[in-house]
């Protein structure tokens, strides 16, 4: 279990959080959009908004969709894609270590109660 959970606001309509950042993992592991969005139990069609709702938040996309056909569809995260999921990653370890002392407190004042 997480201790925290992060949503970073980039601009005043822009952000990325654990869910937008999971969808983007679930991408690079499986290659497709479709197949991500069924890992997390959401909708082609609600993954599809999420991944241009992030594309159009970077200046360069995050992710780039191949149609399907005869050799079949696919997605992949772009240089850019696999560097935002990294530098949440290092925001989150961060977070948590940083936060951690003051969870452990509050966790005493619950077990304490």
């Amino acid at each position: 279990m997480r201790s925290i959970s992060l949503r970073i606001d980039l601009t005043d309509d822009g952000r990325i959080g654990p869910g937008k950042v999971e969808l983007l993992e679930q991408i690079a592991t499986h290659g497709s959009i479709s197949a991500a969005a069924r890992q997390m139990g959401m909708s082609y069609r609600q993954a599809w908004l999420l991944i241009e709702d992030i594309n159009r938040l970077f200046r360069k996309p995050v992710v780039t969709a191949r149609k399907g056909g005869r050799h079949g569809g696919g997605a992949e995260l772009t240089p850019v894609g696999l560097t935002i999921v990294a530098r949440y990653r290092a925001i989150e370890r961060a977070a948590d270590a940083a936060a951690a002392p003051h969870i452990a407190a509050l966790r005493e004042e619950i077990e304490d109660g």
